[in-house]
């Protein structure tokens, strides 16, 4: 069981994200997510899929791409320090990736298809790290950081970004 990464193992910009993950089996709660976040974005309208809640949002779409992409940006930070890559793992500029996506031009089935096999991807990949894997130290926005901690990354950014669909688009 992956337990919460201390304050060291990441830079203070995740902190929201982390605190958002409730306590318990960190797979689990991924595992939980995919299946609860895949019936969600199916369950929403294709109208509403496209809607902005304020001028310069982004679509609900958009959301799902950039949930993808983040997860796919994280898991491999997490492979490249589980695999003891000292390479510092640059940022991302999650604004021009939407844009360069055009995510609103996809189905939305083909955005939770892609959501689904990145997060079991994510999954596989975290079942076969070892334990001493998850505590190794990288460098991600010139911060030590850990596998672990970018694994709560992921479940936490999701977490924000849902509770976000909730309160602003629906």
């Amino acid at each position: 069981m992956l337990l919460k990464p201390e304050l060291n193992e990441y830079n203070p910009h995740f902190e929201g994200y982390i605190s958002l993950v409730p306590e318990g089996d960190l797979i689990e709660i991924l595992k939980t997510q995919l299946n609860e976040s895949s019936s969600f974005f199916k369950s929403i309208s294709k109208e509403k899929s496209e809607y902005r809640y304020a001028e310069g949002k982004w679509s609900i779409k958009e959301v799902i791409g950039h949930l993808t992409d983040t997860e796919r940006i994280m898991c491999y930070r997490l492979l490249a320090i589980a695999r003891g890559d000292q390479a510092p793992l640059p940022s991302f500029d999650e604004n021009s990736y939407n844009e360069n996506a055009d995510f609103n031009r996809l189905e939305q089935e083909q955005l939770i298809h892609e959501y689904t096999i990145v997060r079991q991807a994510t999954l596989s990949l975290l079942s076969i790290l070892s334990d001493e894997s998850f505590t190794k130290f990288g460098m991600v926005l010139n911060s030590p950081t850990t596998p672990r901690a970018l694994a709560y990354i992921i479940a936490g950014h999701e977490l924000h970004h849902l509770k976000i669909i909730n309160e602003r688009y629906l």
